[in-house]
């Protein structure tokens, strides 16, 4: 066991994990949110403020902070999926995923060979994951780098007995937001949205029976709380809802 991989770690003691997204660039940014408390920073550079560059420094800094940096890239793409594998990341989640040829796309294009295609060249890599070389890297990557499937489109519900079958397929997470959208055009999904939530518990189910690790985003503690009875995997939000919500509330009582 690498002590370095607190995600891969805590998910293979069969315990829960909390993290929360980071939308805003920076090192310092990354930094505060690793020292926060959570076990894993998701660095988001499919909505986030996020380039290739601050990638690779938020990645080094979430794991110099010793957490887990995950990355939901902006699409799966082989460039895009060895960009962010390249950082050195602990994960890589992936959006919009909706069938079982996509997953296995991702898997292929993420392992190393025999197992898939990719390259190796990274030389940030072991840094990382606390080993000494590249080399030690990719002995140890194709068991060690957990891959991640998104799962929030009407597409992906109805694939998804398919996609939980993919082997290298290590967790699904349920983007309800997304979904909400996909099932009812609208968000939030109000309580009485019966069909939406029953979406909710078949992906989850789902991925159980399969034997994958299952995640969903949440909006607070008392919702996390209550998803960690359920979910391997809680996403809390992000930075910037944060800020937001600290800023309104104590200008309320500034200003009150």
């Amino acid at each position: 066991m690498n002590p370095k991989l607190i995600v891969l770690n805590k998910l293979r003691n069969k315990e829960s994990v909390i993290a929360t997204f980071s939308v805003l660039r920076g090192v310092r940014n990354a930094q505060v949110l690793a020292h926060s408390g959570v076990d894993a920073v998701v660095i988001d550079c499919e909505h986030g403020h996020i380039g290739d560059a601050d990638m690779h420094d938020m990645v080094a800094a979430v794991s110099g902070s010793g957490v887990s940096p995950i990355i939901r890239i902006r699409s799966a793409d082989p460039e895009t999926i060895k960009r962010a594998l390249d950082t050195g990341t602990h994960g890589v989640l992936v959006p919009m995923v909706s069938t079982a040829n996509e997953a296995r796309d991702i898997v292929h294009q993420s392992k190393f060979p025999p197992l898939g295609v990719r390259g190796q060249g990274g030389p940030f890599t072991c840094f990382e994951h606390g080993l000494s070389t590249p080399a030690d890297y990719v002995r140890a990557a194709n068991d060690s780098v957990l891959l991640m499937m998104q799962i929030e489109t009407r597409e992906g519900l109805q694939n998804i007995e398919e996609i939980c079958q993919v082997d290298g397929v290590d967790l699904v997470l349920i983007g309800p937001n997304d979904l909400a959208l996909a099932l009812m055009g609208r968000h939030p999904a109000r309580p009485d949205d019966v069909d939406y939530f029953n979406a909710i518990e078949k992906i989850r189910s789902t991925g159980e029976r399969y034997g994958k690790k299952t995640g969903i985003v949440v909006v607070d503690g008392e919702t996390a709380q209550k998803a960690l009875e359920k979910y391997d995997f809680v996403i809390l939000s992000n930075e910037v809802r944060a800020l937001q919500a600290w800023y309104k509330t104590e200008l309320a009582v500034a200003r009150s």
